[in-house]
């Protein structure tokens, strides 16, 4: 498979990129790799047709109207795809069956809310009427990774265009081929050419030019706290907005008053789905220290009987992680912990494969002194600390430079309340974790970012208000009257 960037059509370049199987370590596709040319490209034709009118004027019900047809079209292409979706990044297909079969949902959430949101008419002194209304930015650059490679995109994607935006889109050269091939779909369904344009290649070498450029009025990422920094600052040179989805360290906080195998089969889905190569996954786990043991066992017991193995096999839960020098670096941490004082519950172990596998691992006794207590590991290890009451729950939770999201596990309602107040985190789940709606903002603080996705919130991102002030009633005479209105 070859495939080209996609501006308003594909296009090759000179030289390629190499996609791998992470299932078995060797070559699935190639990428055409872009340059500095091919971003200039793709940002001229988004600027180009978005003065034209096609899309950023166009009556909201025809926009509601080609918005739909792409999540009805997209709908039908689900299974292949998650095909594809698994042989790039070796998620469990029933996994990314699951997950990409919810994502019109997206399309048509702000396809709905473009259709319906209202301006605002202001309380104004006088005779003076004041409206407000919501228009789009120009081009916009987005940057996506690889671990939700469709998912993310179109979480970007769908607010920017329905408000208006022509879109620059990089996905991450590890897992480009459905960004690619959702670009083309949303042609085939309507979208005006040059609307949504993709460009794959290297951070480093196409990043300053889509980061950048004069005509960006907006940059999106998601990806690393360093990454990030180095794009806000870009954003910050041309004074223009960014939202960043950045690093996580998400805590799991199981209380004694909990349902313990239900906070059981929920860590082992915070922690393991997708092999932990989630900004929201729950590495650190926070258990009261009553019920630890106990806690423990049976998450070890639940552990031990996930299945790793092919991607493509329905019964397959767990798969490998996205390159070998992730699995090193994975494996490096579990030994750094290891010679600190964490003991291996289960997992752990490196063995030499074609595929990049790691198992599930759970370290216990991990103690906020540790390395595997902050830093952000991105693979399937989770570390284990206890805690004796509430306060020292909130404070070890806290006890991180991230703030994307927690997840908390108790019966008592009074706790959930007090315990969410509490943390320094943008997204908190109680008696579940990872569950994500379009209509529900998603983002964090600290080093996790800024900005949030989904929600009016995202939506509203993408657009500037306009005032407009109408005076009905006074005479614009200050120099002519004692008694004129000033300001």
């Amino acid at each position: 498979m070859k495939l080209g960037n996609w501006i308003g059509k594909l296009r090759i370049e000179s030289d390629w990129i190499k996609i791998i199987n992470p299932a078995i370590g060797k070559e699935m596709g190639q990428i055409a790799r872009a340059n500095k040319e091919t971003v200039n490209a793709a940002i001229s034709l988004g600027q180009r047709t978005f003065e034209s009118g096609v899309w950023s004027r166009m009556d909201t019900t025809d926009r509601f109207r080609i918005m739909t047809r792409i999540a009805t079209l997209l709908q039908s292409k689900i299974q292949e795809f998650a095909h594809l979706e698994t042989l790039q990044t070796g998620r469990p297909i029933r996994e990314m069956q699951t997950q990409l079969s919810r994502l019109p949902e997206w399309i048509e959430y702000f396809a709905a809310l473009q259709r319906t949101h209202q301006g605002n008419v202001n309380p104004f002194k006088g005779q003076v009427l004041n409206y407000v209304k919501r228009y789009p930015l120009g081009v916009v650059s987005q940057i996506t990774p690889w671990n939700h490679p469709l998912l993310i995109a179109i979480k970007k994607i769908a607010p920017a265009i329905s408000a208006g935006n022509s879109v620059v889109v990089k996905p991450s050269e590890l897992a480009p081929i459905n960004v690619v091939k959702f670009a083309e779909l949303c042609q085939e369904a309507g979208l005006p050419e040059g609307v949504l344009n993709v460009v794959c290649g290297y951070g480093p070498e196409i990043g300053p030019t889509l980061c950048g450029h004069p005509l960006v009025r907006k940059l999106d990422i998601t990806g690393g706290t360093e990454t990030g920094r180095t794009i806000a600052s870009q954003a910050g040179n041309n004074l223009v907005e960014c939202i960043a989805e950045l690093g996580g360290k998400a805590p799991v906080i199981v209380f004694q008053d909990s349902n313990i195998q239900d906070a059981v089969n929920g860590a082992c889905f915070a922690s393991f789905i997708a092999s932990g190569q989630t900004c929201v996954m729950g590495s650190r786990i926070l258990v009261h220290e009553s019920v630890k043991d106990e806690f423990v066992d049976k998450l070890r017991q639940k552990v031990n009987g996930l299945k790793m193995g092919d991607p493509l096999d329905q019964e397959t839960q767990i798969g490998p992680v996205i390159t070998k020098e992730s699995k090193q670096r994975i494996h490096a941490f579990v030994q750094r912990a290891q010679e600190q004082g964490g003991r291996i519950v289960t997992g752990g172990v490196y063995e030499d494969t074609d595929g990049y596998f790691y198992p599930p691992t759970v370290i216990d006794n991990v103690t906020n002194q540790m390395d595997i207590f902050h830093k952000e590991v991105f693979g399937p290890v989770v570390s284990v600390t206890s805690f004796k009451d509430d306060q020292e729950a909130v404070r070890l939770a806290n006890d991180s430079e991230f703030g994307l999201a927690a997840s908390l596990w108790t019966e008592n309602i009074s706790r959930a309340h007090l315990v969410s107040e509490q943390l320094r985190v943008g997204i908190v789940w109680v008696n579940a974790h990872h569950f994500n709606d379009p209509s529900s903002p998603w983002g964090g603080e600290k080093l996790s970012g800024m900005g949030r996705e989904n929600g009016i919130e995202a939506y509203l991102a993408y657009t500037t208000p306009k005032s407009v002030v109408i005076n009905y009633g006074q005479k614009p005479d200050w120099f002519g009257q004692k008694n004129a209105r000033y300001g």
